[in-house]
């Protein structure tokens, strides 16, 4: 799942209130920002001319106010908003896995890690990427206004910023997507490990267990220090780019401020707008790391809620114990239980027969891992 999919939309339904309160804030603060620089640029050149500055240290310390009161609405909009997400879906999947006879420790992983890791999406990624929506553009037109060639030069170079952080999302979704995975099976084989622990030591295979749990968290390893790595090789592309687009602003504008072309307050207010032009989206960039695991939680939520008992399914649990009627089984498009009734009462029960003949498969079908065919 992308961490914009449509299907997000349905998980969001109870922080409504606090994302319309957050979004708002979020585009207010952008028009602060360019009313801030504003601000700065004439206290410095009342500084700089000698001239009262009251008034222009008055402005500036009312929007830095400002900004810092709409940044706090925002931050706590935001936690609200993903306290309220969590709690619900956490309440949505406990109820729908009631019947769900999953791995317990892949379920264990969503409603822990996996929903907390949703968190970062509304209180990161969301208020940048409603910044970056707002920010550019209405930088870019009080540039364009100010000063249009500095204006065009912007333009043209702000469009390569969500192009490059598009082709390394890209491949971030899919690492992100592969070390879930991972962690899943870690969690699922562990659990599976301590559960059979007893077992395995009466029979002498607990020591050889320790190669395989370690070998499935040097896989998960491998997977995080990669996402990690490219985290942070992108974040050096977009800041180099951000850069050196920057500095072309810088230097025209100040061979024309050395020219006397452009006046002193002009070139100030565009030199401050310029770097704010590819922040918010340099942001977007680096948070949507953040938002990578989030979004592959929420695809796994949906998993969980969408799982349904299949229909047909023969196998029905009562107060007697487990109940079989002419149940059918295949493995592989291979039939392996055919026609089998039986009824296993309270109390212990074993399941006999030869390597081969379908003991796992049976057990599978009973605790729901396996869809009878019959």
């Amino acid at each position: 799942m992308k961490p914009l999919d449509p299907a997000l939309r349905q998980h969001l339904a109870p922080a409504r209130g606090p994302l319309v309160v957050a979004t708002g804030a979020s585009v207010v603060g952008g028009v602060l920002l360019i009313g801030q620089a504003f601000a700065v640029a004439s206290l410095i050149v009342d500084v700089a001319r000698g001239e009262s500055v009251t008034t222009a240290a008055a402005w500036t310390v009312a929007v830095f106010v400002a900004r810092g009161v709409l940044g706090l609405v925002v931050d706590l909009a935001t936690a609200r908003a993903a306290g309220s997400v969590s709690t619900a879906l956490r309440e949505r999947v406990l109820r729908a896995s009631l019947g769900d006879r999953r791995r317990t420790g892949e379920l264990a992983v969503l409603l822990t890690r996996g929903l907390a890791a949703t968190e970062p999406w509304f209180t990161r990624y969301l208020p940048a990427l409603v910044v970056a929506c707002a920010v550019p553009l209405l930088t870019v037109v009080s540039i364009v206004w100010l000063d249009p060639l500095s204006g065009l030069i912007v333009a043209l170079t702000v469009p390569l910023v969500p192009v490059f952080a598009a082709l390394v999302g890209m491949t971030t979704r899919d690492r992100a997507q592969r070390q879930w995975r991972l962690l899943q099976s870690l969690s699922g084989h562990f659990l599976d490990v301590v559960r059979g622990l007893p077992t395995l030591v009466a029979h002498r295979r607990a020591v050889a267990q320790v190669d395989t749990i370690r070998s499935v968290t040097h896989r998960h390893r491998l997977a995080s220090l990669a996402t990690l790595r490219l985290a942070f090789a992108s974040s050096v592309v977009l800041e180099l780019l951000a850069t050196i687009s920057v500095a072309l602003v810088a230097v025209c504008v100040g061979l024309r401020l050395a020219a006397g072309t452009l006046d002193f307050h002009t070139a100030l207010v565009v030199l401050l707008l310029a770097p704010e032009a590819y922040w918010p989206m340099r942001r977007v960039g680096a948070e949507f790391h953040a938002a990578a695991e989030g979004a592959a939680a929420f695809a796994g939520v949906d998993l969980a809620l969408d799982h349904r008992p299949a229909p047909g399914v023969v196998v029905t649990h009562d107060d007697a114990g487990v109940v079989l009627d002419d149940l059918t089984l295949d493995w592989g498009g291979t039939p392996v239980v055919v026609g089998l009734s039986a009824r296993f009462g309270i109390g212990l029960t074993a399941v006999v027969g030869p390597s081969g003949c379908g003991k796992s498969t049976l057990l599978a079908a009973i605790a729901g891992e396996l869809v009878p065919t019959g």
